[in-house]
Order: structure tokens, then C-alpha cells, then sequence
């Protein structure tokens, strides 16, 4: 069972990865511009994340959701966590390690959820 990896989108608050790394240094967190994914269309972060093995977490609620939907048709994802921007920054940082302390990569495959869960 491997453990849970994840990716943050382009748009995601800097602030959540650095302060994930921050709590829990073993934490393999990539972020956007580590991958390289400004610019990118959704349908390619979810590829390149899929490829890494990667967990995807973003702000992206509008069509982030449709995308993974046509995504996971043809192709299999590690999943998808998505973070309101309303939700406090303490509460994201726990629910994101609390998910990879608890759980693991399989688990989380073509799934998408909400954070808090």
C-alpha cells in the first residue's frame, strides 16, 4: 500500500502546502510550480498528477468536478480533494494530514471529495 502523495493545483493557497511541509516535513507535497502546471488545462493537471501518483487538491470547485467526471472515464486518477477558500487554514492543514496519516493512495483512487470532509 503506498502512501498518500499530493499535488496542489495552480490555484491553490501557497500557504496550505508550505504549511502542511511545515507540521509534517515527511509529507510529499509538490507544488504547482514544481510541476510546472500554470497554464495547463484541467484535463492535463489530472494526467500529470495521475502519472505521479499524486493526489490533486485545488480550489477548483466550478469545473474541476465535470473534468474529473470525463477524466476518470477513460483513465484512472488518484483523486481529487477539493478546498473551499472559506475554510479556515488550521482546518485545511489538519484534514490534509490527517487524510495522509490515515489512509492510503488506493483509497483514494478515482475519488473526489471535499475538504473539510
Amino acid at each position: 500500500m503506498a502512501s498518500v502523495q499530493f499535488q496542489a493545483d495552480a490555484d491553490l493557497n501557497q500557504a496550505i502546502v508550505t504549511g502542511v511541509i511545515r507540521r509534517q516535513p515527511s509529507i510529499n507535497f509538490q507544488t504547482a510550480t514544481e510541476a510546472d502546471l500554470e497554464g495547463l488545462k484541467d484535463a492535463e493537471v489530472l494526467a500529470l498528477s495521475s502519472r505521479q501518483q499524486r493526489i490533486l487538491v485545488t480550489h477548483d470547485r466550478r469545473t474541476m468536478p465535470t473534468e474529473f467526471a470525463e477524466f476518470i472515464i477513460d483513465s484512472q486518477s488518484l483523486g481529487v480533494l477539493i478546498v473551499s477558500r472559506k475554510t479556515a487554514l488550521e482546518t485545511v492543514l489538519e484534514e490534509l494530514i490527517l487524510i495522509w496519516s490515515v489512509t492510503t493512495a488506493e483509497e483514494w483512487i478515482n475519488r473526489i471529495a471535499k475538504v473539510p470532509l
